[in-house]
């Protein structure tokens, strides 16, 4: 599976961005997608993620509220909505794909990345 993310830039605190991962290579459905960011000097951290169950969805606490993922497997894109963004959300954001229902919120619960997109937000 390949996966190419892409809409990072440079928003101020307050806007908004969405963030979209196309996946290529397999099936797309047989896998479950998930967002992780890196900021900067830190260890990547998990941000949202679909569960294996249709429907089911997970947030990290410090962007509940403000994050929305969704899918269009016609497109076998999945999106990052973010919204009321904070100076503490500028990161490098992944996408990522997982093959087990389980760990959805780690790094090593992923089988796939992709290359990153960045996100600044100016004060």
């Amino acid at each position: 599976v390949q996966l190419q993310a892409s809409g990072g830039g440079l928003v101020q605190a307050g806007g908004s961005l969405r963030l979209s991962c196309v996946a290529s290579g397999r099936t797309f459905s047989n896998y479950r997608m998930g967002w992780f960011r890196q900021p900067p000097g830190k260890e990547r951290e998990f941000v949202a993620a679909f569960g294996w169950s249709s429907g089911t969805t997970y947030y990290a606490d410090s962007v509940k509220g403000r994050v929305t993922i969704s899918n269009d497997n016609a497109k076998n894109t999945v999106y990052l909505q973010m919204d009321s963004l904070k100076a503490e959300d500028a990161a490098v954001y992944y996408c990522a794909a997982r093959m087990r229902p389980h760990n959805y919120d780690i790094v090593r619960g992923y089988d796939y990345w992709g290359q990153g997109t960045l996100v600044t937000v100016s004060s």
